[in-house]
């Protein structure tokens, strides 16, 4: 069996961790959480990180943070993970969704501009799979109408946009460190900004606010999402070496692009857009819909060659948790698209070039019928 992911750990992860044990400092209050956020921002070129225990956590403050109020409202992409839209539904916030392009699959900037309203405060944007959002139009809107962005960069680490990192453009951003990111942690996240009285609440927000007087008595419900030494530890080992992470990315996404047979029965994304290079986070595989099959059916036909794969996101709007919190007459076309005829196939850190072409091999024999 070939994983989907296999992550890899080429650094000072072993002498760190053991650091870590010998010193006996394995909580949040440990030194490499302050090196990691610190090393962290200055990579992306931020003033202020903030690490908490998962990307879906770090949604979760950063959206808390902005004190939206019940019945404002947040434009987010339907063509996401659900964590996205956790914590605006738990707030009594309305998610507002727009649908994506084929093109980079990305969301719509034009529809973005058409469901402002005068009840819109946010915009949280999601760099999808390989390329960044096209920040430029997006940030014009939010300036226009004051509104904030939050930068959803959780698959982008090392990424750029016009030679800037993603995760510099939000007035707060995200990140995720699940095991199949660029960098892994097991379980982390982080949030950055340039904004210190975001900053300082983040930290609060996600240490259960407690008071700096009186420190179990608490003026605001807060949560527990610190990241603990050990993981911290992970992951300032595995930034020392993201550059080099990122060109291992693109050899992999390029090495597929040039086995695999040209077809009219599925596209792969551009090597790149004339504002960022394929960061092939995931190397996507998007069927022709005239083609016969769904995503599913050839997972079915990879998996009993021993090809693990994964689908695409299933869209928000159709999502039956949030069937009582959104309005489920709207349909979004792309994102339908996208999510029945998507998914993508091995490309983790810990992939052989021989496993790339015993996977490129299967895709052909299977995507060109």
């Amino acid at each position: 069996m070939i994983p989907v992911n296999t992550p890899a750990f080429k650094g000072n992860e072993k002498k760190y961790l053991i650091e870590c044990i010998d010193t006996g400092w394995v909580s949040s209050d440990g030194p490499f959480v302050k090196k990691f956020e610190g090393s962290f921002a200055d990579y992306v070129d931020r003033t202020f990180g903030v690490a908490v225990c998962n990307g879906t956590a770090a949604i979760d403050v950063a959206v808390r943070s902005l004190n939206l109020k019940p019945g404002d409202e947040i434009i987010l992409p339907t063509f996401t993970i659900i964590s996205c839209v956790l914590e605006i539904v738990r707030s009594g916030i309305k998610p507002v969704f727009v649908d994506s392009n084929l093109e980079n699959w990305n969301l719509d900037v034009n529809e973005l501009r058409q469901k402002i309203t005068s009840k819109t405060k946010a915009i949280l944007i999601v760099h999808t799979y390989s390329f960044p959002c096209d920040m430029d139009p997006i940030l014009e809107i939010a300036k226009e109408n004051k509104l904030w962005v939050i930068e959803d960069s959780a698959e982008m680490h090392g990424q750029d946009y016009k030679g800037k990192k993603c995760g510099s453009f939000g007035d707060i951003s995200t990140f995720s460190f699940y095991p199949h990111k660029h960098i892994t942690t097991g379980e982390g996240g982080m949030i950055l900004t340039n904004n210190e009285e975001l900053n300082d609440r983040c930290r609060s927000l996600r240490n259960l606010c407690f008071n700096n007087k009186r420190r179990f008595v608490h003026e605001e419900l807060g949560f527990n999402y610190r990241m603990s030494n050990l993981q911290a530890a992970v992951g300032l080992a595995q930034l020392e070496y993201l550059d080099k992470t990122v060109e291992r990315k693109r050899e992999i996404g390029n090495m597929y692009r040039s086995l695999l047979k040209t077809s009219d029965n599925y596209s792969i994304l551009p090597d790149k857009l004339n504002y960022a290079m394929n960061i092939y986070w995931v190397f996507g595989i998007l069927l022709n819909s005239k083609q016969g099959k769904d995503a599913y059916m050839i997972m079915e036909e990879l998996a009993k060659e021993g090809i693990g794969t994964r689908p695409f996101f299933y869209p928000l709007h159709k999502q039956p948790a949030l069937a009582s919190h959104i309005d489920v007459s709207q349909t979004y076309d792309n994102a339908e698209t996208l999510s029945k005829y998507g998914f993508y196939v091995p490309s983790g850190l810990g992939i052989s070039n021989e496993e790339v072409k015993i996977t490129a091999n299967h895709l052909n024999n299977i995507l060109t019928k």
